[in-house]
């Protein structure tokens, strides 16, 4: 079995559980109310540290490919939360659904087609 292959699969599975335990701030909240500060600021957190441990810290690729607007030119938005929504096992990743209501991940993915989560405004 491929050793680093493992640690990822078994990271990921570490972040769920604890993400399962203490949860994110506003994780319940209702789909039509808008994002607040603190929740769309819990949320970048959660892309740059989370997400970012494999597509790279400035989602320019790493275990992962890259999350930059370039790499997922011909991506739609639902495409993308479909993905967050239920992972990919083949590569070791995780799905959010258990942990985000379907309005955060829809916000992760276009934000990762706007380029929201890039440091410094970088497109």
């Amino acid at each position: 079995m491929n050793t680093r292959r493992t640690w990822v699969s078994r990271r990921s599975w570490i972040v769920v559980a604890v993400m399962m335990t203490v949860g994110l701030p506003g994780a319940t909240a209702r789909a039509s109310e808008d994002l607040s500060a603190a929740r769309a600021t819990a949320l970048t957190h959660l892309v740059r540290q989370d997400c970012g441990s494999c597509h790279g810290m400035t989602l320019k690729g790493g275990l992962g490919p890259a999350l930059t607007p370039v790499a997922l030119t011909g991506r739609s938005s639902a495409d993308l939360a479909w993905v967050i929504s239920h992972g990919r096992s083949e590569r070791a990743m995780p799905g959010w659904a258990p942990l985000l209501p379907a309005h955060d991940i829809d916000w992760i993915a276009q934000g990762l087609l706007d380029g929201r989560f890039l440091p410094g405004g970088e497109r």
